[in-house]
């Protein structure tokens, strides 16, 4: 955690202002938001340190290995096959892909974190849903949100509001919800539903824990709670912000470049996983036969269970398990077992449990798949016995 950009919450590269950070578009934010003067913005040239080329940009990096294996495949016979899956692939999903990145770089742009901080130090249910709402609006994958959690949770968010927080986010945030329609169509809202659903009841459970001392709450001792921001109004900062914008061309101008370059940020950060995701499962699209998916990751509560055991070991981002979980459903016709493989996924993660365990504490983390974990399998078998 010590180079964890403290704007996006990404894994830092480029030292500036006592932190790192992971683009210079989050240096730019972090320069706007503390009222950095020009003559200590970043300058790159006066760095000892240089900026990572963009060739060594893991997206580039990712998007160079596509290419390559959408022209084997095309060229060589014996793997056609992936070549028609990744396509297919990217014909049914490339809207929600630009969509996404657009909206998550209007709430990059017009969205203040401080109006997440405000609300989440609060013991009380509403705090919950505070949570949950920030949750749908953040627009970083997975492993994003783990840092911008943590560091919630260091600036006075409780645990119960981190953990809802948590497990809002991946599944139930804007960008997400609009990939998941373009995969599963209507279905994509029992996703994003259930995923509230669990959010909130692990939230308020979380909130019992920490009354009766069972997990760690640094910021609840003794029932108080401690506020941040408070003498920060969001609806007074709102009403400030539009009477101070004009509706100019250089401020619309301003504000368009400003959302797309959000949008480049995110895409940066996002989209190398969404293509590994894309590569793996058209690879089983393409190689795996139909019987295995059906044979051990069937519509059966032992089907469940297998889904659920290859969610915890595999290693990939929110975006990166979509085209998995759709490949599954598209194999096995099981519409639970996909909603288990994306939910377990962020439930039994040992990076997020070992987060949660070394920054809240050992009890919190324990905590965190024993109750979800059976929240995600009742779904899942209801979803497999309904649809």
């Amino acid at each position: 955690m010590d180079k964890i950009d403290p704007i996006c919450g990404m894994k830092g590269k480029i030292y500036a202002h006592n932190h790192y950070f992971c683009s210079e578009h989050c240096i730019r934010k972090y320069e706007e938001k503390h009222n950095i003067s020009d003559d200590k913005k970043y300058c790159p040239t006066c760095m000892v340190k240089e900026v990572t080329p963009w060739y060594k940009e893991k997206l580039f990096i990712v998007v160079f290995i596509s290419l390559i294996l959408l022209i084997l495949s095309y060229l060589l016979a014996p793997l056609n096959q992936f070549f028609y899956a990744f396509t297919g692939y990217f014909k049914m999903i490339w809207w929600a892909i630009i969509l996404g990145f657009i909206i998550g770089g209007i709430i990059d742009y017009f969205i203040p974190r401080e109006y997440i901080e405000k609300y989440l130090s609060r013991h009380r249910k509403r705090t919950i849903i505070y949570s949950i709402i920030f949750g749908f609006l953040m627009s970083a994958c997975s492993h994003g949100i783990l840092a911008i959690s943590m560091e919630l949770y260091k600036k006075g968010a409780n645990t119960s509001s981190v953990v809802a927080f948590l497990l809002a986010s991946p599944w139930a945030n804007l960008p997400i919800t609009v990939l998941l329609f373009g995969f599963f169509g209507m279905n994509a809202f029992f996703i994003v539903l259930s995923a509230l659903i669990i959010a909130s009841i692990t939230g308020f459970i979380y909130q019992i824990l920490e009354r009766k001392g069972l997990v760690e709450c640094g910021h609840c001792e003794m029932g108080e709670d401690k506020a941040v921001l408070t003498d920060f109004s969001v609806i007074r900062d709102i009403k400030m912000r539009w009477n101070k914008f004009d509706f100019t061309t250089e401020n619309i101008v301003r504000a368009i470049k400003g959302t797309l370059n959000g949008s480049w940020s995110l895409s940066k950060m996002v989209m190398w996983w969404l293509l590994i995701g894309m590569i793996m499962a058209s690879f089983a699209r393409a190689f795996i036969p139909s019987h295995y998916f059906m044979e051990y990751m069937g519509p059966s509560f032992i089907g469940l269970l297998i889904t659920l055991l290859f969610a915890t070991v595999i290693e990939v981002c929110s975006e990166g398990s979509s085209p998995l979980a759709f490949e599954i459903f598209n194999k096995t016709g099981a519409f639970g077992n996909s909603f288990t493989f994306l939910m377990a996924g962020v439930a039994t993660d040992y990076t997020e449990i070992g987060l949660i365990w070394h920054n809240i504490g050992k009890k919190a983390g324990i905590w965190l798949p024993i109750i979800t974990v059976p929240q995600i399998l009742i779904l899942g078998y209801i979803f497999n016995l309904f649809l």
